[in-house]
């Protein structure tokens, strides 16, 4: 997206969330996820926290009822450098910058509703399913038509 209609969403309120990261745009339009939510289809958003803070404060009720923020951190700042070093993708610098922003980020966990400490792969997929299998079957989020 150019950088003029970045901004003529933003101007219009377009965005559930929205930033510029390395001189990037990034946004997610509010009409695609309702229109997906309306459809009965669950929408996954992988933000930062500055993106989901944005999504709770929405005020669509819609958009609110829908929601089930999940924090993935890792059980620990030394384990989140291992997985990094192990990953070989970047720089020393590059390492030590993503754990200083990763410890503030850490700290914003209980500003959701869930949190998940990431183990493997395998394990946090089973995890994140059964938060998703939980929420489907809350009461609130029942359409039951019973006389």
């Amino acid at each position: 997206m150019r950088q003029q209609e970045f901004q003529r969403h933003i101007e219009a309120g377009d965005f559930l969330e929205h930033a510029e990261v390395h001189g990037r745009f990034y946004g997610t339009l509010k009409s695609t996820v309702l229109k997906h939510l309306s459809a009965g289809v669950d929408v996954l958003l992988d933000v930062d926290t500055l993106g989901a803070a944005s999504i709770r404060a929405c005020d669509d009720p819609f958009i609110q009822s829908a929601l089930a923020d999940v924090f993935i951190m890792p059980p620990g700042l030394d384990e989140l450098a291992r997985r990094l070093r192990k990953r070989g993708t970047e720089s020393e610098e590059q390492v030590a910058t993503r754990l200083q922003n990763a410890s503030a980020e850490m700290q914003k966990w209980r500003d959701y509703r869930y949190t998940l400490i990431s183990g493997s792969m395998e394990e946090d997929i089973e995890k994140f399913r059964a938060i998703m299998r939980a929420e489907r079957y809350m009461s609130c989020r029942l359409q039951l038509d019973f006389a």
